[in-house]
């Protein structure tokens, strides 16, 4: 027979369950944290989540696939040769009679670089607790929302009860490059009737993201002594100047921004970074080369083609205008993220059910929407499968900088609502009867 999270004395023995195993959850993230799991290390941290669902009795689906292989799925990009294969980890919980509506939880365990560990007040990967909140490089993005993927699971069969519909836990990686682990878990066949990932919103859900661009301008140079620089060409000098041509491009984009309907009223939605810089050999000689690896932000709905047909115009115009790149212009090489923006819409179901269990756990409407300058995997489930990709996870500061950290208290409101959102949308069973 199937239950309901209306069922108030349901709702509070999942919510009583969430709260008596948050040491057990706090724990578990410090361990995640301690991972550095930066591109090309989430070996142990995949490792440690599977282990984890194991124990949590869930069917383990622990597979590698070469990039390759993906390259006929929609919304796949190349990851330059630096990723050759994808491993993912996924388990399952089949009820005994499927009777609600299935789901994907699923959550990234890639982290970004840390950057000069002296900056940090503590050292990035040991995390630390501190006035209610953990400290560590991935602690909030998003190692929180594995963990809370997790536990909200775990609290329903500590209640006695259990999802009445398939739902299928995912860790992925190279989130913050490519978004290839999700599609990976796609490309493999798995789907539902809804995804959520607790990405660190603060309690908002993702209405709007946007599309990104990576590129690396790669800029010949003449050298000389250093000595007789004038004689010689700068490449070093010459790739600021195409960057000079592409910040006068991101004003434009973001001047045309200012007419769209969800991102008109946000300062500066389309943002230009060039993240990464090398070039030249020695100090005493005009560098003869330079590469500046970018990023550059779309709008939802922007066709991916004609962007990158206006960066590739734009440093050959700036090319022109230059003494030695006028006859030596910078190549444009499209190396990582290709990604559209996507918008959350037709998901009148979901969001209801996760306006429900919000309410119960924070006493109030919402959550309020987020339009966001970044962006997530839920554009693969929206974009290319018809899979509402609902966004909402815990508070978190500091993510891709120093001293990220999370709220566990808002770590714990997050799993209670997330365990609240799965027993509406895929209704309740005893637990035994799986």
């Amino acid at each position: 027979m199937t239950r309901h999270a209306t069922d108030a004395a349901t709702c509070r023995a999942i919510r009583d369950a969430v709260a008596e195993a948050m040491p057990a959850q706090t724990e578990f993230l410090a361990d995640l944290t301690r991972v550095p799991s930066v591109r090309g290390q989430e070996g142990p941290a995949l490792d440690l989540v599977a282990g984890a669902l194991g124990a949590h009795g869930m069917a383990v689906d622990d597979w590698t696939v070469p990039v390759d292989e993906l390259a006929g799925q929609p919304g796949f990009c190349r990851a330059a040769g630096e990723v050759p294969s994808v491993r993912s980890v996924v388990g399952t919980h089949r009820p005994a009679q499927a009777r609600g509506r299935s789901l994907i939880l699923q959550g990234h365990l890639d982290v970004v670089p840390p950057g000069p560990e002296g900056m940090w007040t503590t050292p990035p990967f040991e995390p630390v607790l501190r006035d209610g909140w953990m400290h560590g490089r991935g602690a909030g993005d998003m190692k929180a929302g594995v963990s809370a993927n997790l536990f909200a699971l775990a609290a329903l069969a500590r209640a006695g009860v259990a999802p009445a519909a398939q739902v299928h836990l995912q860790a992925v990686v190279e989130e913050e490059s490519t978004g290839l682990g999700a599609l990976a878990t796609l490309a493999r066949g798995y789907r539902a009737d809804c995804a959520l990932i607790p990405e660190p919103t603060a309690h908002g859900l993702v209405r709007a993201q946007v599309g990104v661009l990576w590129f690396r301008l790669e800029v010949a140079g003449r050298p000389v002594h250093a000595a007789e620089a004038g004689q010689g060409a700068n490449a070093i000098d010459a790739a600021w100047h195409v960057i000079g041509a592409l910040r006068e491009m991101e004003a434009r984009w973001n001047a045309a921004a200012a007419a769209d309907p969800l991102y008109g009223g946000v300062a500066h939605p389309l943002n230009f970074n060039p993240g990464r810089i090398s070039g030249g050999d020695w100090a005493s000689s005009v560098p003869a080369w330079c590469h500046a690896d970018c990023r550059m932000g779309l709008l939802p709905g922007a066709d991916v083609d004609e962007a990158k047909a206006e960066i590739e115009a734009t440093v050959a115009e700036a090319a022109r205008g230059h003494p030695f790149l006028s006859a030596h212009p910078p190549r444009v090489v499209w190396n990582g993220f290709e990604a559209e923006g996507y918008v959350l819409d037709h998901a009148g179901p979901a969001e209801a059910a996760l306006a429900g269990a919000y309410r119960q756990v924070f006493g109030e409407d919402g959550p309020e929407d987020r339009i966001w300058t970044a962006l997530t995997d839920t554009r693969f489930y929206g974009l290319y499968h018809g899979i509402p990709g609902v966004c909402f996870g815990p508070r978190a500061e500091g993510i891709h900088g120093f001293d990220e950290r999370v709220d566990l208290g808002s770590l714990q409101q997050c799993t209670e609502t997330i365990a609240l959102f799965v027993a509406a949308w895929c209704g309740l069973e005893p637990a035994g009867d799986a």
